[in-house]
């Protein structure tokens, strides 16, 4: 029970409010999460352990460890929504403690440190709210996490043992989202001259020659650990899946990120809003003026080196997703939560605009109980009418609660208090958006209503191109075949299946005909069309 003093207690019990919430009020989000769902209800239905499916095809995009840990709650528990909801989730909880744990790997002797960091870290609207998601990042953000703390393990003297921890950890890193995890572990790894000598409590360190040879035997473990899967599914799924796993998932994302898509300054511009609300809290300002003192701290070097490497590879590749960094979210909460700490330890004064992001909260709180009437376009009204924007006075009550409170509060005090609201903020959110989220983003009615179909025998085509959103959330058993991207298509499926139906999503339906199940997708309209109709209107199903 080392690790559950009460500030942990606390964070497990806010991870639990914004999870549990999370798992209540939202559905699986297309296409992302009921995508992830699907690959994994395939992988259920035919055993597809080796070579993940997604509606009849090998599913190359990402390694299976997700889809195994979802699966496998399933043999446990049964077939349900709630687990594989759960598992990324559980993940992001896992990445709280190893943080603690990895502060006190960096700073053996800074208990303040180790408490602080993770509550930093959750208190990161950003971060809170990817903790809820059912994605690959939590995952690959932990493995990252376990990897570093072996690599300081290792330095610190339990070499062999660290850096097959390092090795497991990275392994298990590519089994979640592939060689990514080299890109958060190697720079630091690599590094150890420049960071090394300087950690406090430092023994006489590793020799060069053993400390790299100690780093190719890690990377040659997490390759191992890698290859114990990618080659046996390489030969089960064919040449196309076998290129798409050691190409497309390595150095062809690599080569394809320099598309251009998004200016590499792009992270420069939106990180600081990702940081919220610290990047308003002034004693993390205040603090930050130190870092030229400090820059001799070893641990410190390693937050930087952890940081920098990744904001510059991630900033010169042009696939960017606000999402790639979170690993990094680490290395920031462990250097802001240090460096407070260091100031802190010297007994300056906090002042009174210490409370300043708990009154942004309230300003958020009335902006949120005031959407109805603000002149919005009309999307933005059309959602502000359907969400219960009352939920908004709980957020400005709690941040007149936490702004009146802070007052003399011991700082980590005040870091738990502004982290409770950042989880408070993520709650009512979700708790103000759970009607929008029901009506316009949950497939479930459209999914069953595929599900009827296939029941009684009839297949039904997605007009263009399918993600597999319908496939677990209707516990479909049967393929939806894709058409309309080729007039071949169109012809193979209209023509043998003359009783069956076609979906296509529309801003305005079409009064060429009438619908046989029509649903509110987001802010447009999936219709669903017997085929007949189609077959008599070709052009029925295209977008408008």
């Amino acid at each position: 029970m080392k690790f559950l003093d009460r500030h942990t207690l606390g964070l497990i019990g806010l991870w639990a409010a914004a999870v549990g919430v999370a798992l209540s009020v939202r559905p699986a989000l297309p296409v992302d999460e009921t995508r992830y769902l699907a690959v994994a209800w395939d992988m259920w239905l035919e055993s597809h352990y080796l070579v993940p499916y997604l509606n009849g095809e090998p599913y190359s995009h990402k390694p299976p460890l997700l889809f195994w840990l979802m699966t496998a709650g399933w043999h446990v528990f049964g077939v349900n929504e709630w687990w594989p909801k759960l598992v990324a989730p559980l993940f992001g909880l896992g990445c709280l403690l190893l943080t603690t744990g990895l502060s006190r790997a960096l700073w053996p002797d800074d208990k303040e440190t180790s408490t602080l960091a993770p509550v930093l870290l959750f208190g990161c609207v950003f971060w809170t709210v990817f903790t809820t998601a059912t994605m690959f990042d939590m995952l690959l953000a932990f493995f990252a996490l376990a990897a570093l703390t072996g690599v300081i393990k290792a330095w610190r003297g339990d070499f062999w043992r660290g850096m097959a921890l390092a090795g497991l950890a990275m392994g298990f890193g590519v089994l979640a989202k592939g060689p990514a995890i080299l890109l958060h572990v190697l720079p630091v790894a690599l590094s150890v001259p420049f960071w090394g000598p300087y950690l406090a409590g430092s023994p006489a360190g590793v020799g060069r020659k053993r400390w790299y040879l100690g780093v190719g035997c890690a990377v040659v473990l997490a390759a191992a650990v890698g290859l114990a899967w990618a080659v046996p599914a390489a030969i089960s799924g064919g040449e196309a899946y076998r290129d798409a796993i050691f190409w497309g998932q390595s150095a062809g994302r690599l080569v394809n990120s320099f598309a251009h898509a998004r200016p590499f300054w792009w992270y420069a511009a939106v990180l600081p809003g990702l940081v919220l609300p610290w990047l308003i809290w002034p004693p993390l300002w205040r603090a930050f003026k130190r870092l030229p003192e400090v820059f001799g701290d070893g641990g410190v070097r390693v937050c930087i080196v952890w940081m920098a490497t990744a904001f510059v590879i991630f900033s010169l590749a042009s696939g960017k997703q606000l999402h790639y960094l979170l690993p990094e979210f680490q290395a920031l909460a462990l250097l802001a939560a240090r460096l407070i700490n260091i100031r802190n330890a010297d007994g300056m004064p906090g002042c009174r605009f210490d409370a300043l992001p708990a009154w942004v909260m309230v300003a958020i709180g009335a902006l949120i109980l005031a959407l109805p009437v603000l002149p919005l376009s009309s999307r933005g009204a059309t959602i502000a009418g359907e969400a219960n924007t009352l939920w908004g006075g709980l957020v400005l009550l709690l941040g007149v609660g936490v702004a009146w409170k802070s007052a003399g509060a011991a700082l980590n005090v005040r870091a738990m208090q502004l982290s409770a609201l950042s989880a408070g903020l993520v709650v009512v959110v979700y708790m103000a958006l759970a009607p929008v989220l029901s009506e316009r983003y949950d497939v479930g009615p459209l999914a069953r209503q595929i599900k009827k179909y296939h029941d009684a025998g009839k297949l039904v085509a997605n007009f263009g191109k399918y993600h597999g959103q319908y496939h677990f959330v209707g516990r479909l058993t049967k393929p939806v075949p894709v058409m309309g991207l080729s007039a071949i298509d169109e012809a193979a499926f209209l023509g043998p299946n003359p009783d069956g139906y076609v979906i296509a999503y529309y801003k305005k339906i079409p009064k060429t005909a009438v619908p046989d199940f029509v649903f509110t997708f987001r802010h447009r309209f999936a219709v669903i069309w017997p085929a007949k109709t189609v077959i008599a209107h070709p052009a029925l199903p295209r977008r408008d």
